[in-house]
């Protein structure tokens, strides 16, 4: 068997986590071997790539990879400015693939499909942590077995969109009509106008992409008459969507949240609260859609098309013999479980966390990225790139720096904590922290109150 210490450490997507995690690994001077399923990197946000993100430059590189870069003369762009997904792609992840450093390690059109032990499944225990990881990789010329000292698990969770029926499970009909159904962001405006232009879509789902997606729409409706939306939410409290509007510290992610409550209110959307999909039903060529409300069944339509921006799931299917400790219901790392519960918090006032928080009994393993975060909504890059410095540091040996963990995220203007917690309205995520709670210790005694495990943070002084 391999010496485990001189085999590469692996990385499962390539995308800017897992382009980070890379470079903070040869950074330290480690072998690393990156897996990419898409054709190029980054190919996940190139399926909606058309779309600006809220979070300026800034915001999206990881600080080694622009170290690296810069030596290569490479010129940060502008701070302030927001970049689509295209143009992190093209100005930034896409240039840190082809540095000298990174190359060689970055193999595309390669999907790891299980991860194991040499020799062992997860129920063997004697002898464990001496056994390399196993990696069941596909590619174009077929199924082959790597081997590997460390997984970095950042393979995101774009390709696993939650089903449109509203109890996690396909709607009936949702399969059948699956053509005309388009999961996440489509491009509108752009490579698929002619799907959406002089029709009516119906548009499920109450975060971020549902409201780019209404945005676009409307905005088509200017030049192509006939063009209508309905919106559908499973929730009856849309803050989440809505924002902090100037309070929140992304501004565009305030504006986008302005925009889309605008057109609610306006009548220029149909908005349909509290309605949960069960089933899509064809008559005369268009789409009818079933759901409960609080008032008994609703239908919904006729309808041409339904965007489903219901959110994603982390494929599960990949680790099934490791070892892993999840969340039992947002299948998140079991740490960060109750401190990103969107049912009782939409802050983007995460607590630092590194290593020990994404390891699992799996010893070597890590999950990072927003499938660290498994179905909750709320992942920033930031989060990600100090994720994997830790992470790095402590597979190089380097405690002290992975310990070392330090993160300061944006506040969202956004909480759903009721404001008599703090006793009034005020120190919510729009404004400063109370002086004896911050948002971790929120978190926290709520997650006490219904037995889960806390933060483990303690009051201010």
């Amino acid at each position: 068997m391999n010496d485990i210490a001189s085999l590469p450490v692996a990385v499962i997507g390539a995308g800017p986590v897992g382009l980070a995690a890379a470079a903070q690994l040869i950074n330290r001077g480690l072998k690393v071997k990156v897996y990419e399923s898409g054709a190029h990197v980054g190919s996940n946000l190139s399926d909606w790539g058309h779309v600006r993100v809220f979070t300026p430059w800034r915001y999206c590189v990881d600080a080694v990879a622009r170290h690296l870069l810069e030596g290569h003369g490479w010129n940060m762009p502008e701070l302030e400015a927001f970049p689509t997904a295209d143009e992190i792609v093209d100005q930034y992840i896409g240039p840190l693939a082809r540095l000298p450093e990174l190359a060689p390690s970055i193999e595309t059109i390669a999907r790891v499909v299980a991860v194991s032990r040499w020799g062992a499944d997860k129920v063997v225990s004697k002898g464990r942590e001496q056994r390399p990881f196993m990696l069941m990789v596909e590619t174009a010329t077929g199924m082959r077995r790597d081997t590997a000292r460390a997984v970095i698990d950042a393979s995101g969770t774009w390709q696993t969109p939650n089903p449109l029926g509203a109890g996690g499970l396909s709607a009936e009909g949702e399969s059948e009509f699956g053509d005309r159904i388009a999961y996440g962001i489509p491009d509108v405006l752009g490579r698929d106008r002619h799907l959406y232009a002089g029709r009516t879509t119906l548009v499920a789902g109450a975060g971020h992409s549902a409201a780019n997606a209404l945005l676009e729409l409307a905005k088509l409706s200017e030049s192509a008459p006939g063009t209508s939306a309905i919106w559908t939410t499973r929730s009856t409290d849309l803050v989440r969507i809505y924002g902090g509007g100037d309070a929140d510290a992304l501004p565009a992610r305030g504006e986008l949240g302005s925009e889309v409550r605008d057109l609610a209110e306006s009548g220029r959307v149909r908005l349909i609260t509290g309605f949960a999909t069960t089933a899509i039903r064809e008559v005369d060529g268009r789409l009818l859609v079933d759901g409960q409300t609080k008032d008994g069944l609703q239908t919904i339509g006729p309808v041409d098309r339904i965007i489903a921006a219901t959110g994603q799931r982390p494929d599960l299917a990949l680790t099934r013999e490791l070892r892993l400790d999840l969340d039992p219901w947002l299948e998140s790392v079991k740490a960060l479980g109750p401190l990103i519960d969107p049912n009782e918090h939409s802050c983007g006032d995460v607590p630092p966390h590194g290593h020990r928080e994404l390891s699992h009994p799996e010893p070597g393993f890590y999950t990072v990225g927003i499938k660290s975060y498994g179905r909750a909504p709320t992942f920033l890059l930031l989060t990600g790139y100090e994720q994997v410095r830790s992470v790095a540091a402590a597979i190089a040996g380097d405690m002290a720096a992975a310990d070392a963990v330090q993160l300061v995220l944006p506040e969202t203007g956004v909480c759903t904590v009721p404001a008599s917690f703090f006793g009034s309205a005020e120190g919510c995520c729009g404004g400063p922290a109370p002086v004896a709670v911050d948002a971790c210790c929120v978190a926290d005694a709520q997650a006490k109150e219904k037995g889960k495990a806390g933060c483990g943070c303690s009051a201010a002084a």
